[in-house]
């Protein structure tokens, strides 16, 4: 299904699972989450929705301390939390439904984990007909060792910015954009 740019003419800051438990060892995790804040101010003060995104999962239980938004960012007063299950904030939720009521068809995604949901949200979001722009200063992960493989957490942020660098689908692009580029 794609959307129809000419109904959904706004943008939207979408801000990813940045959660306790989420980041709690993330590369980077100061520096990244204080660019998500600024991405944040950046939004608000250029009146674009902010949509905050929070996992539930069997090790992240609803309402558990590790579950909460970190501390370093609030979500506003009337600022949509959309809650998942799955890696991808369109599934199984009212993600959509929030974006149509509020006629977006631009995201800008900032969030963790870089290789989980904001991987799979941003090109569930190219594929339904969005325009995305990764905030490549913005996104994080924690990096690991499983089943032989090592994913080490600063290359495939890397690998993710160079993912929508200059790339284009059908009425649709994507791209990456530091914070400091933002809505200036």
């Amino acid at each position: 299904m794609s959307i129809d740019k000419k109904m959904r003419a706004n943008s939207a800051l979408v801000v990813i699972d940045v959660q306790v438990n989420v980041v709690a060892n993330a590369y980077r995790r100061d520096e990244i989450i204080a660019n998500m804040a600024r991405a944040v101010e950046k939004a608000r003060a250029s009146s674009l929705p902010v949509i905050w995104v929070r996992h539930s999962a069997e090790d992240l239980p609803l309402y558990s301390e590790g579950w909460q938004i970190v501390p370093e960012l609030i979500p506003g007063t009337g600022e949509e939390i959309i809650e998942k299950t799955f890696r991808s904030s369109f599934e199984a939720t009212n993600f959509e439904e929030v974006l149509a009521a509020k006629e977006v068809g631009h995201l800008f995604i900032c969030g963790a984990e870089t290789n989980n949901c904001v991987r799979h949200t941003s090109m569930a979001a190219l594929e339904r007909g969005y325009d995305v722009t990764l905030i490549e200063d913005a996104h994080t992960m924690t990096g690991f060792e499983w089943n032989g493989y090592t994913v080490d957490a600063a290359s495939t942020i890397d690998e993710q910015n160079t993912n929508f660098m200059e790339y284009h689908l059908p009425g649709r692009v994507a791209r990456t954009e530091k914070v400091a580029d933002l809505w200036c």
